[in-house]
């Protein structure tokens, strides 16, 4: 039963979730130590300053690498999530981005895999000894399952939700259960029950959403791989936001069963979930694990398709050298990126296009606004009455971005039967388009706005001339102010297509020489908000991400086109 249920008032419940985090801080050996008081905007710096050398070295670790060393016993895995869970605590203490630490449960998986090892002297799976960090609204047994609201604080989880067995029966280790926002529907992550999670790289802006707080905990090494879910954006967001990896999956490749949310069933927008990570190979290695063990055996909603290993999914000439043909898209057309966004896409580019395997076309956005009409209309088909009647049963006060997403959403009303038919028709005629506008894009192949006689050959024959992949923006810039993040279209135009987006860093930041142009005419009302935004000092030390994404179920050639691109880059 939740504690609202029980007559408790939402501010007590909340003064009881956060003195329970706080305690599961304080049970962690060696303690947590205590965060400075005068705290510099950007505090990436400070586990360097109190935490031991030994904890760094592991927390600083990839993923692949602790694998490396707990698969030969050069690590245990005791030491592993000792160390991880000190550095979640201290991330915690300085960002605010852990509902709850898992210390008892943690160090008794740790040992019995440890005893395993000493006794059979391998591994227990491919993920032996690792830690994973888990959004908080993935079931976890006998835990607190509130998916953000005060009304559902209480509740518990009944059992583990099928992705977190699957990595468990892989060798995995949970120890952190990471904050979301109110309604998990925003680009931020700030609740009624923990506050706001805030950015380690700049504390006045966001860690981003809705899994705000495994990107916060990745970007301060308190994790090396999370598990996030995203509806419009909420793994890309927070990745790119702290600059480390995430991926959206293509639909119905991993498994949903166990997750606490409003609107459970609805089809027409589905949600995935996928990692996060501090390096490109600890995505793969999520991926493969999980469905190496076919979940569609335990999920029949999933489709039965293999994870392909990559080297060899791209074009090779007749030398068997890798071809990559990436369409750069700038801008959508609708909101022009910040500065530092643009720069960031003019570097990798630069870097890119002397390369002789690589040829750069430019893809220009295809109906982006209509886009967000469709999905913003679909996002809430019931009104939001689930989202108004969880928030409201508490009598819990409606966050800045709740308000933004739901009550000034012009798109957003209770649907007819009749009318989320048509949306959903109009979702799959946009789909349609696309396909047709990325096939023409490079080719002599008819664009969507051109009338011609259907050829079905035709594509098959110019398929060799397509983009591969498309690189564009993660959001109109960087990690934006709190409160401020209201242009959702450069990460859920991929959501409403259904297409593979993987969010990596480039290495940079924002800095002074990122100018604001003075002399810019904003084209609309969101593009005068984003522009309005911006200015060089706010955004200091924000990590500059971008994004490359794929066709639907191309996530494997999707991955091996980003490990060329870093090659190459040398990122």
């Amino acid at each position: 039963m939740s504690l609202t249920a029980q007559g408790i008032s939402w501010q007590e419940v909340a003064a009881t979730a956060q003195n329970h985090r706080d305690d599961t801080i304080a049970e962690v050996e060696p303690a947590v130590p205590q965060s400075p008081n005068d705290l510099p905007r950007n505090v990436t710096g400070i586990p360097s300053q109190l935490l031991p050398k030994d904890v760094l070295d592991v927390t600083e670790s990839t993923p692949e690498t602790l694998l490396s060393q707990l698969s030969t016993g050069a690590l245990t895995s005791t030491a592993v999530a000792t160390a991880f869970l000190q550095r979640a605590g201290l991330a915690s203490k300085l960002v605010n981005c852990i509902t709850e630490l898992l210390p008892a449960r943690a160090l008794t998986r740790a040992k019995a895999l440890d005893d395993y090892y000493a006794t059979h002297k391998k591994p227990i799976g491919p993920l032996h000894g690792l830690p994973i960090s888990v959004k908080e609204h993935i079931s976890m047994k006998d835990l607190d399952l509130n998916a953000g609201f005060i009304s559902w604080v209480g509740q518990k989880g009944t059992s583990d939700a099928l992705i977190l067995r699957l990595l468990w029966n892989a060798g995995a280790v949970f120890y952190a259960r990471t904050t979301e926002p109110q309604t998990l529907m925003h680009l931020e992550t700030s609740s009624n029950i923990f506050g706001v999670t805030v950015n380690p790289y700049n504390t006045s802006l966001t860690s981003g959403g809705s899994s705000g707080g495994e990107g916060a905990l990745g970007g301060l090494r308190g994790s090396c791989l999370g598990i996030g879910t995203d509806i419009g954006g909420s793994i890309r967001s927070p990745a790119a936001n702290q600059g480390v990896f995430g991926l959206r999956p293509s639909s119905y490749r991993l498994p949903l069963d166990g997750f606490a949310a409003t609107m459970i069933g609805e089809e027409h927008i589905v949600p995935v979930v996928g990692p996060l990570s501090t390096s490109l190979e600890g995505i793969k290695v999520f991926m493969k694990v999980l469905i190496d063990q076919k979940p569609w055996l335990h999920d029949p909603m999933l489709v039965p398709l293999p994870w392909k290993a990559t080297g060899n999914l791209l074009r090779r000439d007749a030398g068997g050298k890798r071809k990559l043909r990436i369409g750069v898209m700038r801008d959508d057309g609708v909101v022009r990126p910040h500065p530092p966004i643009l720069r960031g896409i003019d570097t990798l580019v630069s870097k890119l296009s002397t390369h002789p395997d690589i040829q750069i076309v430019d893809f220009p956005a295809y109906k982006h606004n209509d886009a967000w009409r469709i999905i913003s209309s679909l996002y809430f088909a019931d009104g939001a009455a689930e989202e108004k009647a969880a928030i409201d049963a508490s009598g819990e006060p409606w966050r800045p971005l709740s308000n933004f997403i739901i009550k000034e959403n012009p798109n957003m009303k209770a649907l007819s039967v009749t009318e989320v038919w048509r949306l959903t028709g109009e979702r799959d005629a946009s789909r349609a388009e696309y396909t047709k506008h990325w096939n023409s894009i490079g080719t002599s192949l008819p664009g969507p706005g051109q009338k011609a006689e259907l050829d079905v050959a035709a594509p098959l024959a110019k398929e060799e001339d397509m983009a591969d992949v498309i690189l564009c923006p993660v959001g109109p810039g960087c990690a934006p102010p709190l409160n401020c993040a209201r242009y959702w279209s450069y990460t859920s135009q991929w959501n409403l297509l259904d297409y593979p987006a993987v969010v990596f860093p480039t290495g940079l930041h924002c800095g002074a020489e990122d100018k604001a142009d003075e002399m810019y005419e904003p084209r609309n009302e969101r593009d005068k908000y984003n522009h309005g935004l911006y200015k060089p000092e706010t955004y200091v030390d924000a990590p500059i991400s971008l994004q490359l994404v794929g066709r639907r179920y191309e996530d494997e050639k999707l991955i091996e086109a980003l490990e060329l691109i870093m090659e190459v880059a040398k990122l």
